[in-house]
């Protein structure tokens, strides 16, 4: 496994992606079924043989990476970059925000695997027309993609995605934001985990643990994701920023270390949602709701490069 934070040829890469002159976009809205529209990018008058597909983190994330109260625009921005390179991209709504817009939103009814199904049937809608597929799941979307992309793409990247099952990094973070609730949450993962549903749990933590909530925990706590990525027979790339606030640099590590063909890319500055912290948490936490920021350029110049090469 090849672990480097900085290679000259990808300094190369970079200067080029920041020296070449804007390319036109040709952008087609496409309805894969009745849950889940997105948006194809690709060059104007090019017909690519790559193409990304970019996945969404957690909660109601729209195609552009964006939820109600917290716009950015970081996955819109990462598309039309890569797009920059010749390579399609597609990026979709995730199907908690068509069901909002409808007013037929249940967590009750929302599966973890639902997502990783969604997933999937994205790629087959393309597999007849693109030579190489790639995935790129963000956050939450790193597992979801993991696991869809399995014997039906031509690499994974994992970009801020977890090396640890959920129930143990949501038991990090009680551990670290509210200690006194820690050995309570670790009961209440403890059956989670076994796949079935409690009423004992912390009622301070109700949001987290509310028994609505408890079938979509159950169906994502199942899925360790060195397990799922030690599987992909396929070239993958790790990537992290040092900055983010949510993922650490220990969790890309861990996916490396278990993944058989992977890159590992830890890039100084970025934070969670892919843009450039220079200040300190404040700035880093301001920056989830600023979409007039750019996002990390060393990334786009790794990801590019990385499905340019496979």
């Amino acid at each position: 496994m090849l672990t480097y934070k900085l290679l000259p040829i990808v300094f190369l890469f970079f200067t080029n992606y920041m020296l070449a002159q804007e390319k036109a976009f040709e952008e087609t809205q496409i309805t894969i079924n009745e849950l889940i529209e997105g948006t194809l990018l690709t060059e104007e008058g090019s017909t690519p043989s790559k193409l990304a597909i970019i996945i969404a983190g957690s909660g109601p994330t729209d195609r552009n990476g964006n939820q109600n109260f917290m716009k950015n625009n970081s996955l819109k921005k990462l598309a039309e970059a890569i797009t920059q390179e010749s390579v399609a991209t597609f990026r979709y709504d995730k199907r908690s925000v068509k069901l909002i817009k409808q007013g037929k939103i249940d967590n009750s009814n929302i599966l973890f695997d639902d997502f990783v199904t969604d997933a999937k049937a994205v790629i087959a809608h393309f597999s007849q027309n693109y030579d190489n597929i790639y995935v790129i799941g963000h956050s939450q979307g790193s597992l979801i993609g993991m696991l869809a992309a399995k014997d039906q793409a031509a690499g994974f990247i994992s970009l801020a995605g977890a090396g640890k099952s959920f129930d143990a990094v949501l038991l990090e973070q009680i551990e670290k934001t509210a200690p006194m609730f820690a050995d309570a949450s670790q009961k209440t993962l403890a059956v989670l985990k076994q796949g079935q549903t409690t009423k004992e749990y912390p009622l301070a933590l109700v949001s987290l643990f509310d028994e609505s909530l408890q079938p979509f925990m159950i169906s994502w706590i199942k899925h360790n994701p060195q397990s799922i990525i030690s599987t992909l027979n396929m070239p993958c790339l790790i990537i992290n920023g040092t900055k983010d606030l949510q993922v650490s640099e220990a969790e890309a590590k861990l996916l490396d270390e278990a993944a058989q063909k992977s890159s590992l890319h830890l890039i100084k500055n970025m934070n969670h949602v892919l843009f450039t912290i220079e200040g300190g948490d404040l700035e880093n936490a301001k920056s989830y709701n600023e979409s007039s920021r750019t996002i990390n350029p060393e990334m786009v110049a790794a990801i590019s490069k990385f499905i340019l090469d496979n």
